[in-house]
């Protein structure tokens, strides 16, 4: 027999607080035409996208992500001292070691707050959702902090024709707490890595290390390009619309609800497009809010859905005791659907 006592965390998780921030600089589409052949007509009628932020020099990732968390801090009325656990989702923290997150809990003034990072991708938030729920019901913590931060402009080809229009940065964040009842859903959540070539970093780090330059990529004026992300446009947006709608309606199962009983749907913000598929293969009815925040945000990775959750608050096309939808699909091929109730 184990002499090991059991847990004494509580008995559900729920999101008590939102925060967003978006940088200060607001790109509309015309920056972006002036290395592409495109045009604003053909960027908004593909992704929806019409402006996006990018981050300026002070706006470090783990500045936004500092921002963003006292604002949910301030929204949930919890003290960064009472914060267990710090989780931060990105892609564009570009020292390996140490993680972003601990700069993050030290700056907050958490009390030796636990702090990692990890690499999701899009369905990050996701991610760090689930693992802050099973914290606060396990014990370990008792409030965490899920942060989704990305700085895309910095991994972004600007003469990439498939890509260049795409990213923006920004960062969101939620605090997780108890509850007395359910109100974070089972995740469905898994990965498909036979498909991982559709979206990657165009060159790994390592390729710089080694010296030889002659087979990396170069820009039109013959300098070298730094690792960006590209994608199979076509191949991801066939995946999101036809097998994310899947993992969605799985998620609403495992919930034990409907669409029906949905009041929100809170998608990565990809393509408006995917958003729009999804919402009519998975017959949402009509009082349903969808979020489509890629209009003005632009696909921040793991950072749109707390952001699009945060907006949709603050303008009041959702409110607080909400039922939302959210799913996270990108890079990997990875994914992450759960339904929530809104803060």
């Amino acid at each position: 027999m184990s002499k090991i006592k059991p847990s004494k965390g509580a008995p559900y998780a729920r999101i008590l607080g939102v925060g967003g921030y978006r940088p200060t600089r607001v790109v509309p589409n015309e920056v972006i035409l002036e290395k592409i052949d495109s045009s604003d007509e053909w960027i908004r009628s593909r992704s929806g996208i019409e402006t996006r932020h990018w981050a300026g020099p002070e706006e470090t990732v783990a500045a936004m992500s500092v921002e963003a968390s006292g604002k949910a801090l301030a929204d949930a009325g919890v003290d960064a001292s009472h914060i267990g656990a710090v989780v931060v989702s990105t892609v564009s923290h570009f020292s390996q070691t140490p993680a972003i997150a601990t700069e993050i809990a030290d700056r907050l003034g958490t009390d030796r707050a636990a702090a990692f990072d990890i690499s999701a991708g899009c369905a990050g938030f996701g991610y760090g959702l689930t693992l802050a729920k099973g914290m606060v019901v396990e014990g370990s913590a008792e409030y965490v902090l899920v942060i989704g931060v990305e700085r895309l402009s910095d991994l972004t080809d600007l003469e990439d024709r498939a890509t260049a229009f795409l990213f923006g940065d920004g960062a969101g964040a939620v605090v997780v707490g108890p509850s007395q009842e359910p109100a974070i859903g089972p995740t469905v959540w898994g990965s498909e890595g036979d498909k991982a070539e559709t979206i990657k970093q165009t060159v790994p780090w390592d390729r710089f290390r080694i010296g030889d330059v002659s087979e990396l990529p170069v820009d039109s004026e013959g300098n070298v390009k730094f690792p960006a992300i590209t994608q199979e446009g076509q191949a991801v947006f066939r995946w999101a619309v036809f097998e994310m709608a899947k993992v969605a309606q799985q998620a609403l199962d495992a919930a034990g609800i409907s669409p029906d009983d949905l009041d929100v749907f809170i998608p990565h913000q990809a393509n408006v497009r995917i958003i729009d598929s999804m919402v009519k293969t998975l017959k949402l009815p009509e009082h349903v809010t969808v979020a489509r925040d890629i209009r003005t945000t632009g696909n921040t990775s793991a950072a749109s859905i707390p952001l699009a959750m945060e907006r949709l608050l603050a303008t009041g096309d959702a409110k607080s005791g909400d039922t939302a939808l959210v799913i996270g699909f990108g890079a990997g091929l990875v994914y992450a659907a759960t339904v929530v109730t809104l803060p």
